[in-house]
């Protein structure tokens, strides 16, 4: 890879880009998390799950709503209000214009939010809410674009998900002593991934992993952990997939505590936390920000614009921060869009299963599809 590790590339970031900063090296670091979390949207793009996803949810733990967790991306079940052509000019693209352009009155205007899904300097929102409340949640996907419109959805998802997906980065910085906080934040990431779901985990006294549910006729089942989640995922008993939630971990580091075959301590907590743990290897992040953001071909080079635009030491007034999986350039995300469909194998292959053992991204986003396919209007009923 172009790097010999992150440590090298964050050293790389720190004197190309973040020189200006008072902390350039904890600058470039924070950098790094944020492109994670970029590097997994648009692969949940590339998979076909963008219509399903929301940002930055808070998410209730089962059966326990007074506590909640706050999670990257949530999968839901979703259905499609309308699809509508707006006129390029007609900018920015607010709530109650999206609601205008509807059919029907979904919801009540004095009620939008107040975000935008295309602000009037073409900074796009991912996955924009325009409204929510107990029942539902409306949100805004931008869609193709002409020369002289936009295209965009309006889809209706349920608040509760079926599958929750989050980012970790876990390592240690380079000529750092291995301190509390990584085992901190990988056990606040376990803590999450192992109270949100009706599916629990229990160990027994011979090391083995059982899974629990509490059945709607008050029973509790149990059976060997791997084996009772592909079965509540194959079925369609809604009894055992009301409450459930597939937990997706992506972990990664700076490459100097472990590897995707030699796990510390806190990959082995998050690995026996989430349903699937997939370690983004230091390989995949190189290339990334070497083929997008160091020395980009043309094509990818808003990528490269909006990142430097971001992250430049100077006030932005061009939208502030346009590279985030939140809010981001339009041309960048068109590029990241283009980028991704044209190299998902590739891209795919910078994640390495950590567990379940022997398991495949592919078999991941079989199971995403499957539980994005069933009838949960039934099965919530």
């Amino acid at each position: 890879m172009p790097y010999e590790s992150v440590d090298a590339l964050q050293r790389a970031l720190t004197r190309d880009v973040f020189h200006y900063a008072k902390d350039a090296k904890k600058a470039a670091g924070r950098a790094l998390g944020t492109l994670v979390e970029i590097i997994t949207f648009y692969l949940i793009k590339s998979w076909g799950y963008e219509k399903h996803t929301a940002i930055e949810r808070r998410l209730p733990e089962y059966a326990n709503p007074g506590i909640t967790h706050n999670v990257e991306f949530s999968f839901h079940p979703s259905v499609e209000i309308g699809s509508v052509t707006v006129d390029k000019t007609n900018l920015p693209l607010t709530p109650k214009k999206i609601l205008k352009l509807l059919d029907s009155p979904v919801w009540t205007g004095k009620d939008s939010k107040s975000t935008q899904l295309l602000s009037s300097k073409e900074i796009l929102r991912n996955a924009c809410t325009l409204y929510e409340d107990d029942t539902r949640l409306i949100i805004a996907y931008l869609g193709e674009s002409t020369k002289t419109s936009y295209r965009l959805s309006v889809n209706e998802l349920t608040p509760h998900p079926f599958a929750v997906l989050e980012c970790k980065r876990v390592g240690v910085e380079e000529g750092v002593k291995k301190g509390p906080q990584t085992i901190e934040k990988a056990k606040q990431g376990a803590y999450v991934a192992r109270s949100v779901s009706s599916l629990q985990k229990i160990r027994m006294n011979d090391g083995s992993v059982y899974g629990v549910l509490h059945l709607d006729s008050g029973e509790l089942r149990y059976e060997p952990y791997e084996d009772f989640l592909r079965s509540v995922i194959a079925s369609d008993d809604a009894s055992l997939l009301r409450d459930f939630i597939l937990t997706v971990g992506i972990v990664s580091n700076h490459g100097n505590w472990f590897t995707s075959d030699n796990h510390n301590k806190e990959l082995k907590v998050l690995a026996q936390s989430y349903d699937w743990l997939l370690f983004l290897s230091d390989t995949g992040l190189s290339e990334f920000v070497e083929s997008l953001l160091l020395k980009p071909a043309k094509q990818y080079q808003p990528i490269r614009d909006a990142f430097v635009q971001s992250y430049s030491g100077k006030k932005n007034k061009k939208g502030g921060n346009r590279f985030t999986k939140v809010k981001i350039a339009l041309a960048a995300d068109l590029a990241l869009q283009n980028y991704f469909s044209s190299n998902l194998s590739k891209v795919e292959s910078w994640f390495n299963v950590i567990s379940p053992a022997g398991r495949s991204v592919t078999d991941l986003t079989r199971e995403l599809t499957l539980l994005a396919s069933k009838n949960w209007k039934e099965i919530l009923a």
